[in-house]
């Protein structure tokens, strides 16, 4: 018989140790004090997102002993980051990334964008490009005021203006302010979406499709709504999250930016 310390006797039974498990997207586990079973989605500012088979969303910590997998209490960890390679040295926008970069002087032309949203979102995707090239983006906070603007900012040869412009479709009423500008030196492009959201693929942000919103109902704060994702600034927040490079995006909005990138970089411009 084995015998035992004293220590051993005062120490009490030895704790099972928690095995952890490595959150692979698709893995399905159960958090719980909630109950809500779902699989790995992604992550979220050191939080993971399930899914529950009807599509819902949750997040929960990637706490210690914090989910149960197959009724067994399992630690879950982040999968590790691939080790860099000369093929995967690309930026989020799929071009060549210049290593030790140091941001150009800034051009005296510019790019706008609509909004807070769409600048962010093209600093996400474009901000090595942008800085390589030494190109600003800068809001323009809607385009009711753009042929003001653009009088104000005087374009000339190597002082170019790129516009992203949300919902740019025939008949609207971005449209029709669009091509009231005549000035060689402004190259407008769009997307067809009602705002920038629209424009990151429902597949990046986990549903299915973007919400309907009802006609009279901001855009934003209906999809929040139907989303449950609480505050227009939380729902903004998930949305940028999860977007990490230019095939989280539809294929308009990288189409319309590259062309605006193109146009004042131009050196014969």
């Amino acid at each position: 018989m084995r015998s035992h310390s004293y220590d051993d006797i005062l120490a009490g039974p030895r704790r099972r140790k928690i095995p952890e498990v490595v959150a692979e997207r698709g893995l399905v586990v159960e958090e719980p004090g909630s109950g809500f079973c779902g699989a790995v989605v992604r992550f979220e500012h050191g939080n993971v997102v399930l899914e529950d088979r009807h599509g819902r969303h949750r997040v929960f910590p990637l706490a210690p002993a914090g989910f149960l997998l197959e009724g067994k209490p399992v630690t879950l960890v982040r999968p590790k980051a691939a080790p860099p390679s000369p093929a995967s040295a690309r930026s989020a926008s799929g071009s060549v990334k210049v290593q030790g970069l140091r941001a150009r002087t800034a051009r005296d032309s510019r790019i706008w964008v609509e909004g807070k949203h769409d600048a962010e979102l093209v600093e996400r995707v474009w901000g090595h490009d942008l800085r390589v090239e030494g190109v600003v983006v800068e809001p323009l906070d809607g385009v009711d005021v753009l042929a003001e603007a653009i009088a104000e900012f005087g374009t000339g040869p190597g002082r170019r203006l790129g516009v992203l412009v949300d919902h740019l479709v025939a008949g609207s009423k971005e449209s029709r302010l669009v091509d009231a500008i005549r000035d060689e030196h402004v190259l407008v492009t769009g997307h067809p979406y009602v705002d920038v959201w629209q424009a990151v693929k429902p597949s990046a942000v986990g549903i299915r499709q973007w919400p309907t919103v009802p006609r009279g109902t901001p855009w934003k704060e209906g999809v929040c709504a139907a989303l449950g994702w609480g505050e227009t600034y939380e729902g903004w927040q998930r949305v940028l999250a999860a977007v990490s490079s230019y095939r989280d995006l539809e294929t308009p909005l990288i189409g319309a930016v590259e062309r605006l990138i193109d146009f004042v970089t131009d050196p014969e411009g």
